[in-house]
């Protein structure tokens, strides 16, 4: 499948990139409707605050123009202090469709949103996670993002091993 990317909102995408979410951890961890409706509020509330700048969203679309793969980032707060999660920029529904994955596409697009980072000179990007996501772990650690809290959590849904990685800038 051919794709291209692009920088920005599209029309369609909030809803797309929720489907994206809901289908892909429905089958892989049983999150239901109370995972896909988190999913579509703060992808709403990041679309309505989104600041250029400061926040960034990267999609890959296919020749048709809809979404099959996406990455936000979502810039620190201006009131966080160096060393504290307020102060990292936190990097937000990375995912790619079936359609497109083992092309190096999910590679590419955490390239490009960690690019954006390192220009504008945060010390860090921070990310959520849990535990049996391998291959985006590898991509994750690939990039310099390492291990630095794990806990048992509810959050999305379901009970899984919640996990949150950081990058510090090189």
């Amino acid at each position: 499948m051919s794709t291209r990317l692009h920088e920005g909102f599209v029309p369609g995408c909030i809803g797309r990139i929720t489907e994206l979410h809901a289908t892909t951890y429905a089958g892989l961890a049983g999150f239901g409707r109370g995972f896909e409706a988190l999913v579509a509020r703060e992808l709403a509330a990041f679309a309505e605050d989104f600041e250029p700048g400061r926040d960034g969203l990267w999609l890959l679309l296919d020749a048709a123009d809809r979404v099959q793969g996406a990455v936000a980032i979502a810039g620190p707060h201006a009131s966080g202090r160096p060393g504290t999660p307020e102060a990292a920029a936190h990097l937000r529904w990375f995912i790619t469709a079936d359609a497109v994955r083992g092309q190096g596409l999910g590679r590419a697009l955490l390239a490009r949103a960690l690019a954006f980072c390192d220009a504008r000179g945060h010390a860090e990007v921070a990310l959520w996670t849990f535990v049996g996501l391998d291959a985006a772990r590898h991509l994750y650690e690939a990039q310099g993002f390492r291990l630095v809290e794990q806990a048992e959590g509810r959050r999305w849904g379901g009970p899984v091993t919640e996990q949150r990685f950081v990058r510090r800038r090189p």
